[in-house]
């Protein structure tokens, strides 16, 4: 068995979740009804700059809101998956899409609609605040929450282990 910081060089890949990962756990609602999520800055730059350096990015979410598609449409994720209900059929739509293998996939969920694809990928991980159940399948568990940075935590330790991580940010 491997230990998480040699994980972090087979991964050529990163996939998301959204409500609990990349926005918090506790979502607002607009007056119209719609859910209002977060969005963490600093997670935003990270994925913008592993998109730049050419890793395949992917959010993959059970939710349906134009904020959220608009949200990674804009920091250049190509692949946006709303309305997701059973998460491993878009999962496996992405990897054949860019041939890629799952345990070369880092993938970062929270709750029980995230397990069949976090048992399938390389590199489960999840922010502190995920389920036990979610928990229980993980190579590494973020010290931040979901919406905190978790997947900054995440994102930059593999570009770090693989030397691309820096202050040169001329892409």
């Amino acid at each position: 068995m491997t230990n998480f910081k040699e994980d972090l060089m087979k991964v050529k890949a990163f996939a998301f979740d959204v409500d609990g990962v990349l926005s918090w756990q506790v979502i607002p609602l607009h007056p119209s009804g719609e859910p209002m999520r977060t969005a963490n800055i600093k997670d935003g730059f990270a994925i913008q700059l592993a998109v730049k350096l050419g890793y395949p990015v992917a959010i993959i979410t059970g939710g349906n809101t134009e904020s959220v598609k608009q949200r990674y449409l804009n920091l250049g994720v190509p692949d946006v998956y709303m309305g997701a209900s059973e998460k491993i059929n878009q999962f496996n739509e992405w990897i054949a899409k860019y041939n890629l293998k799952p345990e070369n996939v880092l993938y970062m969920g929270d709750d029980l609609p995230d397990y069949p694809v976090m048992k399938e990928v390389g590199v489960p991980v999840c922010p502190s605040d995920a389920v036990e159940e979610i928990k229980s399948l993980c190579k590494y568990i973020s010290h931040a929450k979901g919406g905190e940075g978790c997947v900054r935590d995440v994102m930059e330790q593999v570009l770090r282990a693989q030397g691309k991580w820096g202050t040169d940010l001329s892409w």
